[in-house]
């Protein structure tokens, strides 16, 4: 196992000699976006900040918000801290408008990327001879790279099948000799009713599955390792902050372990934006300490959960996230994809008068897989003209869809007047998943 990827002591380190380094990072990070990044040095001057103000973690408070709405702002590069010639890789997801949302990485990014994914794979008992499988989708996406990258930085041989195409699935994971197998949480279970279908269980050489892009239960975790005969961990991360690895789980099950040598994390009131106690439920701050590329200070991730600051039973000290329950905004995340409202009410007020502003978003959970549903009200004029059919339409919104969304939706038109309306706030979203 490559020692340079992987260093055990720092997971366990003292918190006090953890907090040290913590703090020595943010103050040169702090000092280099002022330099660097112009965004950050105008927030800073309006509170009246220098970077000699900040002295360490305990000062971190005192720093300005970042916001998912700065990188739309600034698209593509405007954010970035390096110039583009030392930029080795981007990657990108979607906004609200469509428009995408570009990071940026360094070498010495991508090689902390490495060993964030690495102690995941560690903790989920994979090592050089492990096969990992990675059915996340690659490209733009940070889900399939950052686990590829990761497993090869380990030792490991990884086995890029990206997503889709279940029967190859199951054919790579039996041919191969798959050990450890990395998608989706609902796509693991998906494959793991057709591997019990198939009668083909018994031929799987599987041992763990690392999960994550999208919410899932403690139900569907018992399902999907009762199915594939596996141990299921959870890795959580986000584009913004580096991509999968920013926090990752041990045998414990037991949370989260944040790499707090590379990202701070703070739990916050989502209206006030006031620092909560250790404990509390909040919404998700992140502070990325060592990123050269695209750094960002106190970015607000919207989502919602709570840090266990305990010392985990597995040895490590780093604090623990737990699962997020929700999020302070009205992002949905579906088959691991980012969909806002906000997109869908874009493309259906595009569509020249032939539907109304009135339309509802149903998210369902069928046969363990999320499904999305448009239901849109025509307009009269539409209904007036004998030539237009509806099926067709209902293809062209489901196109436009597909295209400003990356997933496929159904669209069912429905009568002028019939979606319900709302006295106050308009109810655009029915998500009838249960979460656990």
């Amino acid at each position: 196992m490559p020692v340079k990827y992987y260093d055990e002591s720092i997971e366990c380190m003292d918190r006090t000699e953890l907090e040290k380094l913590q703090s020595e990072k943010l103050c040169t990070q702090v000092k280099r976006m002022y330099e660097r990044v112009e965004l950050f040095r105008k927030r800073m001057d309006k509170k009246g900040l220098k970077p000699s103000d900040i002295h360490g973690i305990e000062d971190l408070h005192k720093l300005p918000f970042s916001y998912k709405q700065d990188l739309r702002d600034y698209y593509p590069y405007g954010l970035f801290a390096e110039p583009m010639k030392n930029i080795r890789k981007v990657h990108a997801s979607s906004g609200t408008t469509g428009k995408q949302i570009v990071v940026g990485y360094t070498e010495n990014d991508i090689r902390t990327w490495e060993r964030c994914v690495c102690r995941q794979l560690v903790a989920a008992d994979v090592d050089e001879n492990d096969f990992v499988q990675v059915s996340y989708g690659y490209g733009l996406f940070t889900g399939g790279l950052g686990l590829h990258d990761g497993a090869i930085a380990l030792g490991a041989t990884a086995i890029p099948t990206s997503s889709g195409n279940t029967e190859r699935q199951i054919r790579t994971m039996i041919d191969f000799g798959s050990t450890v197998l990395c998608c989706t949480p609902s796509y693991a279970l998906y494959l793991g009713e057709a591997v019990e279908q198939k009668g083909l269980k018994s031929q799987l050489s599987l041992k763990a599955g690392i999960f994550g892009a999208e919410p899932w239960t403690n139900t569907m975790r018992k399902a999907i390792e009762d199915k594939l005969g596996i141990k299921a961990y959870d890795i959580y991360g986000l584009s913004e902050i580096m991509g999968p690895g920013v926090s990752y789980e041990c045998g414990e099950q037991a949370g989260m372990h944040v790499n707090e040598d590379f990202f701070i994390p703070e739990i916050i009131d989502p209206d006030t934006g006031e620092v909560l106690p250790k404990g509390a439920s909040g919404e998700l701050v992140f502070t990325t300490i060592t990123k050269e590329g695209f750094p960002l200070i106190r970015y607000r991730t919207r989502d919602i959960c709570s840090l266990n600051y305990e010392k985990c039973k597995c040895g490590r000290t780093f604090v623990r996230m737990n699962k997020p329950t929700g999020r302070s905004d009205d992002m949905l995340i579906i088959r691991g994809v980012n969909v806002f409202p906000s997109q869908i009410e874009e493309v259906l007020l595009n569509m020249g008068g032939s539907v109304t502003p009135n339309y509802l978003i149903v998210v369902d959970r069928v046969n363990n897989t999320d499904t999305l549903e448009v239901r849109v009200e025509m307009s009269d004029d539409f209904l007036s003209d004998n030539v237009r059919s509806i099926e067709a339409l209902e293809a062209t919104i489901k196109a436009n869809l597909q295209s400003v969304l990356g997933l496929s939706a159904k669209v069912r038109l429905v009568e002028p007047r019939t979606i319900e309306r709302s006295e106050g706030k308009a109810k655009r979203v029915q998500d009838n998943r249960k979460l656990i």
